[in-house]
């Protein structure tokens, strides 16, 4: 029996693994802040040495892009700090390492679908302090395996798809952008993909940085009309706008569609397209709305 501690676990990524665990054989220790503080590297390790921890996976992350502009310290104890602390009870323990990590690391500009091996370019703090992080792993020598994702939504906590849910709802017009262009990933893909890996204990071999995302391609504009259109929010209209348009501090990647061949070659996973995950996620929001207004 594997014993697999899943930080950040109160996140979007983290709950869904949490659904996932339950289903296990093996023993998933979830944590959050409350139950263990990732920047205390001695709390770290003595709980992964405690646990007898086999396999470490790390959903926590500072993820707010605009605060992180004003709040650099912070992002890179998360990002960065925190990655170290992990990766150095891995090693100390002889686990493997799961981190997720993001599109952000590149520029976004071009229009060729990002591979592992392309070069990295951070336009902000956030995408900086990720990148740090991966490099720490690499850096400290564990077993590792990092995944990289991009335009991450869920049923749980906030993204871009429970906002346009109440917006379109809420309001008559919209303007949305158009010049933004990746993969919209439903964090119940990207987390099976991780738990099916640990569970066939696929990671023997394996090791380095992988990309995940939904299969197709679409602007945010092109996600917010699927979106309405799919709940029947047809009484806003949503129009297409430039990012300029909404001011921010920090400039975000234009391109951000990730290369998945990599993991579907080592893995053989299977990826569904985006529109599909989209539907499957509203239908199960829907059904807790509903559950819970009972």
């Amino acid at each position: 029996m594997l014993n697999i501690l899943v930080t950040g676990a109160n996140g979007q990524l983290g709950q869904e693994m949490q659904r996932l665990g339950v289903t296990s054989p093996n023993r998933y220790l979830f944590t959050d802040v409350a139950e263990l503080d990732i920047t205390d590297r001695e709390a770290v390790l003595q709980l992964v040495q405690a646990e007898s921890i086999d396999v470490i996976v790390n959903c926590a992350a500072y993820t707010n892009v605009d605060k992180a502009e004003e709040d650099e310290p912070m992002a890179r104890k998360i990002n960065r700090d925190a990655v170290e602390n992990l990766a150095l009870a891995a090693k100390q323990v002889g686990a493997v390492l799961f981190h997720v990590s993001t599109d952000y690391v590149f520029g976004g500009e071009g229009n060729l679908p990002r591979t592992e091996q392309m070069p990295t370019c951070p336009l902000g703090v956030y995408g900086l302090t990720k990148l740090e992080g991966e490099q720490a792993i690499a850096q400290v020598g564990c077993r590792h395996l990092i995944f990289r994702t991009a335009w991450l939504y869920s049923e749980y906590g906030n993204n871009f798809l429970k906002t346009m849910l109440r917006l379109t709802k809420e309001k008559p017009h919209l303007n949305v952008v158009f010049d933004q262009v990746g993969s919209p990933t439903y964090a119940g893909d990207l987390a099976l993909t991780i738990f099916s890996i640990i569970e066939k204990e696929l990671y023997g071999d394996a090791e380095g940085i992988f990309h995940f995302s939904n299969e197709g391609v679409c602007s945010w504009y092109d996600f917010a009309v699927e979106i309405a259109r799919a709940v029947g929010h047809t009484a806003c209209e949503i129009h297409p706008c430039h990012s300029s348009e909404f001011p921010s501090k920090v400039t975000r990647p234009a391109f951000s569609v990730l290369d998945k061949t990599k993991i579907k070659r080592t893995f053989g996973v299977e990826i569904p397209h985006w529109r599909e995950s989209m539907l499957y996620c509203l239908g199960r929001l829907l059904k807790m709305q509903n559950n819970q207004q009972q």
